[in-house]
């Protein structure tokens, strides 16, 4: 046996060289970059400055490539064989436990379902567009004029050359403004249902009133430099309150929804549809189930 192992290391050192040929060391690489800087900063302060870099630079290319042209410069340096002993002080290797707990916490622990959002935001859709109405009928004795207002986005013409058609109807500026008040209200409202388990102090104080607020401020300051005819035409006290009779409204429908666990809390395994033994409690018999 020990013969046996003279052997394999007489084999090992034989099979490490004694020396290995590097790259000689050069100083042109240096002088190369010192030439081109010296080429460029002439142009902001001599002409001679530009020449030297020139001349360095094609001094330094012409002693790079004789450095490895015709033949390579090479230095040896001698190898110095060394034994690193590998140890360790671990009896056994440790082993982290799988647990289907979670690492860490994961916040929100429960949230709604898509569908609360949607009813959220279509029953304060219903809300802000009552609030809307009736400022239209204290204003102008008109319901259209808000409706009107939401449509001009589009159809901003006739309503320049003549305001009075704010309180007329219009079919395609009634069928605009629908889109657009149904689409805004649903993603609005998908997102209060996405929004409201994070906050648990008052979420209708947050996310109904502070929330439309801020938005309404927002889009006053936005509407005010992309469009100053439209913003004129808008009362933003009475907008703020549609805004935030939509989010108390949206957010009391949400809050009343069943809450379902995120599925952040659940191992990956068992979320991909995975059969992991080792993430798996034991039932009564012995037998293992998700």
């Amino acid at each position: 046996m020990s013969a046996q192992s003279s052997v394999n290391r007489i084999d090992a050192s034989a099979a490490v060289p004694s020396e290995i040929h590097l790259p000689a060391p050069t100083a042109w690489p240096f002088v190369l970059g010192l030439g081109f800087v010296l080429l460029f900063a002439g142009l902001l302060t001599s002409a001679s400055i530009s020449i030297l870099g020139a001349f360095l630079s094609v001094a330094a290319c012409v002693g790079w490539f004789r450095e490895v042209l015709p033949r390579e410069h090479e230095e040896v340096v001698p190898v110095v064989p060394r034994e690193i002993p590998i140890r360790t002080e671990r009896p056994r290797v440790e082993r982290f436990p799988t647990a289907p707990e979670p690492v860490r916490a994961w916040l929100p622990l429960e949230t709604y379902p898509i569908s609360a959002g949607i009813k959220g935001g279509w029953a304060g859709s219903v809300a802000m567009a009552v609030l809307a109405c009736t400022f239209g009928l204290i204003k102008t004795g008109s319901i259209w004029y808000p409706i009107n207002l939401l449509g001009a986005i589009v159809f901003e013409e006739p309503f320049r050359l003549d305001p009075a058609q704010l309180n007329a109807f219009h079919g395609n500026t009634f069928l605009v403004a629908l889109i657009f008040h149904a689409t805004g209200s649903t993603l609005v409202g998908l997102l209060y249902g996405a929004m409201l388990p994070m906050f648990p102090r008052r979420p209708i104080l947050l996310g109904g009133v502070i929330a439309p607020l801020l938005w309404s401020g927002l889009l006053s300051s936005l509407l005010g430099l992309l469009n100053p005819l439209l913003e004129s035409l808008i009362n933003w006290y009475w907008f703020a309150a549609s805004q935030i009779g939509f989010g108390v409204v949206a957010g009391l429908i949400v809050m009343r929804q069943h809450r379902i666990p995120t599925k952040e809390n659940i191992p990956f395994a068992f979320r991909a549809g995975i059969e992991a033994p080792g993430l798996m409690h034991k039932k009564d018999g012995g037998e293992k189930q998700l």
